[in-house]
């Protein structure tokens, strides 16, 4: 004997398909908030403090500095020189043109930034983008050590 089967019995089955949609749309939100969160400028930082930088002889160093009024001066040589000037510019765009010819005769030249303390964040993080536009690929940072 067969029980009759009835058209609106109780089901023993769970329904997954709310759980499914949400999961989807949290996995929407955040393949659009993940590419929103990864923004800078790309750089190498020496992951050791307090050690001095080492030089290669035979490699051009360009040492740029940005004043606080926002001009650019560097020296091209071959050790770390923040005293004398072998070139300067008044805007970023001159400067980016400038450094981006030395950079293309010189392709291994090592570019160090030292900045003003009371310089704006904001034109030293645009000459470090602009001299990335421009080919640069090793570059540091330079700093003082307090007294």
């Amino acid at each position: 004997m067969r029980k009759p089967q009835t058209k609106y019995g109780p089901k023993a089955e769970m329904n997954v398909v709310p759980y499914i949609d949400v999961m989807l749309v949290l996995l929407v939100i955040f393949m659009v908030t993940t590419p929103m969160l990864l923004q800078g400028v790309q750089l190498d930082l020496p992951k050791v403090a307090n050690e001095a930088i080492a030089t290669n002889e035979k490699q051009k160093i360009l040492t740029l500095s940005v004043q606080a009024n926002g001009n650019y001066y560097w020296n091209v040589g071959t050790d770390i020189d923040t005293t004398s000037r072998s070139d300067s510019a008044v805007d970023i765009d001159e400067m980016a043109s400038k450094v981006g010819r030395i950079i293309a005769e010189h392709g291994d030249t090592k570019v160090l930034v030292r900045a003003d303390k009371s310089a704006d964040y904001a034109t030293v993080i645009a000459g470090i983008a602009a001299l990335q536009r421009g080919g640069v690929t090793n570059l540091g940072l330079i700093t003082e050590a307090p007294q």
